[in-house]
Order: structure tokens, then sequence, then C-alpha cells
């Protein structure tokens, strides 16, 4: 642990060192910011009555680490954080630099005091009904808390056999370096979801050769993205949240829209999908069928978990792997907000559900905190 000040200290400090505040926040991308925002509108003071605490070296959540080639023209409906827009920025440029820019802005407009970067290592319960957070940089003693953690963090592999065999590289999209690190190379890329075929129309103009393996076949949308269409997706990964169970992303159970570069990648063979190989081979990968396909490269575009193993001392995961919610709230426990889980991991999604949390958050705190369940 950092050192802290002594005890009874001006800045909110109790016994044995830890920091009194109302309210801590874990994560600064755009669902922790969203509730820092909604705690400052409502009266709360940054570092007296809250703090933010965010592991990244920089503003800019999980986007300061998406690949150059990731440019702001190609990410999907980005929607601005609460009280300030994100206007003018170049469509060619870098999307970890515009959003980045964007949140740097966004936190000194809006006095949010990140303190960065801090781990938290974990969260547990702590003297008279608060929630204690222990962290690289000290803790925190909370009468409730709002997770923001997200899922960058938590790249999902997933294990095949002979997978420990395979001679040459594998990477996740979390470690995607942009197409050019894949000239000349055999790449096989796994995962139908739009990180997937974003990579494989960026390599194949310097790959070897590349197959697109998916689990399931993808299914292609056309047209706009409708409400109708928006409310349903939310509906299915909320009822999953509801059942405490491992909540999907909201991306992965819509379809793929399609547009002028994907007519093109169909019609040329670059998103030909293959079904899921077997086993992985020495030197590639292999069905049962037979069918073999020798590879230097296995991208996984295999997606993300919500990083929130912290929060385990709490016991909040149900028998299904996820933690149930009531709107924002933990179910198990009242204290704990999660936002950017499970149907607000969306950019317009986490706005809304940093102020449902907040609107939560000031009523508990008005009645006094109960202890959990």
């Amino acid at each position: 642990m950092g050192a802290v000040a002594a005890a009874g200290a001006e800045d909110g400090t109790g016994a044995a060192g830890v920091r009194q505040v109302d309210v801590v926040v874990i994560g600064a991308g755009q669902a922790g910011l969203s509730a820092a925002h909604h705690l400052r509108r409502v009266g709360f003071e940054p570092e007296r009555d809250f703090v933010v605490l965010d592991h990244a070296p920089r503003p800019g959540g999980a986007w300061q680490f998406r690949w150059p080639s990731l440019t702001y023209g190609k990410v999907h409906g980005m929607h601005a954080l609460p009280g300030m827009e994100l206007t003018g920025a170049d469509p060619a440029r870098p999307s970890s630099e515009v959003i980045g820019a964007y949140f740097d802005a966004y936190e000194k407009r809006f006095d949010l005091r990140v303190r960065r970067p801090v781990e938290v290592r974990q969260v547990r319960e702590g003297d008279g009904g608060r929630l204690l957070v222990e962290t690289s940089a000290g803790v925190w003693a909370a009468r409730a808390l709002i997770n923001a953690t997200g899922t960058w963090d938590r790249p999902f592999w997933p294990r095949y056999p002979g997978q420990e065999t395979f001679r040459g590289r594998q990477l996740h999209t979390a470690q995607y370096p942009g197409p050019e690190a894949f000239a000349g190379q055999r790449v096989v890329v796994v995962g139908g979801g739009a990180s997937g075929t974003q990579h494989l129309m960026e390599i194949a103009p310097y790959a070897a050769a590349t197959t697109w393996v998916t689990r399931r076949p993808p299914v292609f949308r056309e047209g706009p993205f409708d409400e109708n269409r928006g409310r349903a997706a939310v509906a299915m990964v909320e009822e999953r949240v509801r059942q405490g169970l491992a909540p999907l992303s909201v991306v992965s159970v819509t379809a793929l829209p399609v547009n002028d570069a994907i007519r093109e990648a169909r019609a040329n063979g670059v998103l030909d999908r293959l079904p899921m190989f077997d086993r992985i081979t020495p030197t590639g990968v292999a069905w049962d069928d037979g069918r073999e396909i020798e590879a230097d490269v296995i991208l996984w575009a295999t997606g993300f978990r919500a990083a929130i193993d912290h929060l385990a001392p709490l016991k909040l995961r149900e028998p299904g792997g996820g933690i149930r919610l009531e709107g924002t709230r933990a179910a198990l426990d009242p204290r704990v907000h999660l936002v950017g889980y499970g149907p607000s991991a969306s950019t317009i999604g986490a706005n809304r559900a940093g102020r449902a949390a907040v609107r939560d958050i000031q009523r508990l705190l008005n009645q006094g905190a109960p202890v959990a369940a």
C-alpha cells in the first residue's frame, strides 16, 4: 500500500490512514466519467465527497489502448459524454488520440480530479457499514461504490486442443498492432464480431493469406440500427443480468452492419467464413473432416469479459457466473453499483447508467446506508 495521511487529517482520513468518502468510482472510461459528472451535478465534491480511481496511465479509458488503424471515422456509435459534445474531430485521426484528448478535456472542464495510475486490489467489507477499497495508493472507506472497470483488462482467450503446440504467433484483439505487422504472413482470424471483420479487412491487403473462422455463422444487417432494434438488443442483455448470468455485450447480440467496405470484402472473398476448427496443430489449424490450413498467426478476436475480480470479497456473483443487478445496483448489496456492465456496456448506455447510479446512491445515502445482506 502507498503511504497515506495520518489519522484525523483534514482530507477526511480516518483511523489507520483510511480516507473517508461517500463514494468511490473505480474506472475513468465513459461510464466512470459519466458517474463522476452526475455526482458533481448533484453537489458531491471531488476528493472531499467522492474520488475517481483509474488504473490507466492517462485519460481515455480503454480507447487509449486501441490500435492506430482504428481511426475515429471507423468507430461505431461513439456517444458524447454528458454536458460536453465531441465536435470537429478528424475522422482520419486514430480514435485513441481523438477520444483520449476528449476525455482529458472533459476531466479538466468538470474538475473531476481523477487519480491515476491507481490499481484497485480488492473491495471488502469494512466497519460501520462502509466498503474498504484497497489500492496501490492507499485505502478508501466508502458508503457506496460505483464500479466502472469495463472489460478491456480481461481479454477472452478460448482454449482448443493443441494450442500450446502452435509454433507461430497467437495474439488477441487487445494486442493488435495494426495490419502492417502481418505483411507476408498467413493469418487465421477467430471471431464473428466487429473487431474480427475489421481486422480481416485491414490485414488482407498485407497478408499472404487470411482465413476467417467463427463458432456461429455471422449475421449481417442491412439498413440503420434503429431504436427498436437497439431496445431489443439491450433487453436481451438485461434479461441475462437479471438472472445473474455472465453478461453478453450489447454488441454481441446485434448483427454486423453492412457498409460498402463489408460488401466489397464479401464480394472478394475476404469475409468467406469457415466453421470453428477442432484443434490447433504446430503449423496451423485443423478440422475433424480432414481439412487443414497452415498459418503463421492466429488472431483471437474473441471479445472480453467483465473486469470485476476485485469485487470477489463481497461475494456478489450468482451461481450463473454474473452479478445480478436491479437497475445498476447489485441485488446482493445496495451500496454497490455496476455501470458499463451488461446492458450499459455501450457508450450511450454508460451515460444513462452513470446518471441512474448517482440518483440511487443519493437516495441510499440520504436514508443511511444499510449493511449488506
